[in-house]
């Protein structure tokens, strides 16, 4: 079953969270771009603070859409586990890492300014993406949040790999994950409306949250 697009895909994941409704240490964290929207229902629904945790995808070189592992804030990396049978070579993971580095800079200072990051220590943390391919990603934002300290780590996505989500399990507290359809194939072809999300309604989204 399709999810319309990204707004009513975060009404249903909400729905689906609604045991932590209210609660006082609760903080909703979105991986932008594509996460957001769903973020924001979820955050609305919740009646959670918003905000973002950026994370990039480190693409297989002339393959960049397939991810060979992931960045995130904090100096994070973690490499997909079906990265180790798709040979690269060192350089290429360093000129991708050094690239998406640069981006993930870029990112945080778009949509946070000079915000500082919130606070995470004995919070409990809802992760929120649009989907999940490999994981690599998701795991690479609960490994960055982890630093922090927070009492709890949960992950929610409307849908995801079944792959996904046994990796991303390995490293989070709790999943939560309303469809993993077989064969899965890519996140984008179980939305009916799957644009991009621009870096505008991002920061757009994170003021309203504000």
């Amino acid at each position: 079953m399709k999810f319309e697009n990204r707004q009513q895909a975060g009404r249903r994941l909400a729905q689906a969270l609604m045991a932590w409704h209210g609660r006082k240490d609760l903080l909703v964290l979105a991986l932008p771009r594509g996460g957001v929207p769903v973020a924001a229902e979820v955050a609305k629904a919740l009646q959670a603070p918003l905000d973002v945790v950026v994370v990039r995808k480190l693409g297989y070189p002339g393959q960049e859409e397939f991810a060979m592992g992931a960045i995130a804030s904090g100096g994070v990396q973690v490499m997909s586990d079906v990265a180790g049978g798709w040979p690269v070579s060192e350089q290429a993971v360093r000129s991708a890492v050094q690239r998406e580095q640069a981006e993930l800079l870029r990112r945080e200072q778009a949509y946070r300014g000079h915000k500082p990051p919130p606070r995470i220590k004995d919070q409990v943390v809802i992760l929120v993406d649009d989907g999940l391919a490999t994981g690599a990603t998701m795991r690479a934002a609960v490994q960055s949040v982890r630093i922090g300290q927070p009492a709890r780590i949960l992950v929610a996505v409307p849908v995801a790999s079944s792959d996904a989500l046994a990796s991303v399990g390995s490293v989070a507290d709790e999943v939560v994950c309303l469809q993993t359809p077989e064969p899965f194939h890519a996140v984008g072809l179980w939305y009916r409306d799957f644009d991009q999300t621009s870096d505008e309604e991002v920061a757009q989204l994170l003021g309203r949250a504000t």
